[in-house]
This record gives C-alpha cells, sequence and structure tokens, in this order.
C-alpha cells in the first residue's frame, strides 16, 4: 500500500510542491553521487534523466518529460549487463520519477546504496551520506518512510 504522505497536495494528499521539490532534489543527489560507480562511458540517456530531474526541481519541464526520461533510464538499466551500471541506472529512473511519484524518492536512495554495495563499499557510509543531504523539513518523512519499507540490500 502506498504511504499517503508522498501523495502532492493536489492530488488530495499532504505533499507540498516544495516538499516534492525537495524530494526529488535529494533524490537526485543520491543517484549523482554513485554515477561516479560506472566504470564505462556514461549513456546519455542517464545524463538526460539527470538534467530533467533538475529541470522539474525548478518548475521548468513537465512531469510528462520526467517519465520519459524515467524510462530512458531504465532502458539502461534493462540493456546492461554490468550490475553496478544497472543498479546507477535504477537509481537515476527513480531519481527523475519522483516528479510523477514522489515516493520514488526512496527507490533512488536504496538503488544508489546496492551500487555501492555491489563495488564493495560501505553502505553504511553511503547512507550517513544520503541521511546528511536531507533538508529538516523531509528528513523525517524519508526516514520514516524507509523504517517501514525495511529493504534488504
Amino acid at each position: 500500500m502506498r504511504d499517503k504522505r508522498f501523495v502532492a497536495v493536489h492530488r488530495g494528499g499532504p505533499l507540498t510542491k516544495d516538499h516534492h521539490h525537495k524530494l526529488i532534489r535529494w533524490a537526485r543527489k543520491c543517484s549523482e553521487h554513485v554515477l561516479k560507480l560506472i566504470n564505462q562511458n556514461i549513456d546519455n540517456r542517464l545524463i538526460h534523466a539527470l538534467h530533467i530531474a533538475r529541470e522539474w526541481e525548478k518548475n521548468n519541464t513537465s512531469v510528462g518529460e520526467a517519465r520519459k526520461a524515467s524510462l530512458g533510464a531504465i532502458a539502461v538499466a534493462n540493456e546492461s549487463s554490468d550490475p553496478v551500471t544497472t543498479a546507477v541506472a535504477r537509481s537515476i529512473g527513480h531519481a527523475v520519477a519522483t516528479a510523477h511519484m514522489a515516493d520514488h524518492s526512496i527507490g533512488a536512495a536504496e538503488y544508489a546504496l546496492k551500487a555501492v554495495k555491489l563495488c564493495g563499499k560501505s553502505i553504511e557510509d553511503e547512507r550517513r551520506w544520503q541521511d546528511e543531504q536531507l533538508t529538516s523539513d523531509i528528513s523525517e518523512l524519508i526516514l520514516t518512510a524507509r523504517e517501514k519499507k525495511k529493504l534488504r540490500l
């Protein structure tokens, strides 16, 4: 069941546009932080998706464009045979999809952690870095939603 706290005000939920923008910014930062883990040329669809996420944060593009960019990032994940690239691409796909459904922001962070784990790096250090990127007004939302999900990496 979907966490109603992530439903936008215009759809009858409590999530303000400002908080929605902060969620996509946090998700994008989580994805960008692991982009460097890709050991090959970075597919332009991933760069484009991050660009669209940035533009949506500033009200310069539509949710429809964000959805298209998300599908492009997921296509990169589906086409890749490298598990790290797949995890990073899924992280980016979720980050930009946050424009459509705010709870995708958690998926961006979790796939970033998966990429870190696949590289043999510290998940705890990455999670701590992610948490430090949260603004105080969305921190409780993310931390409690993450706890409810009990994700396994």
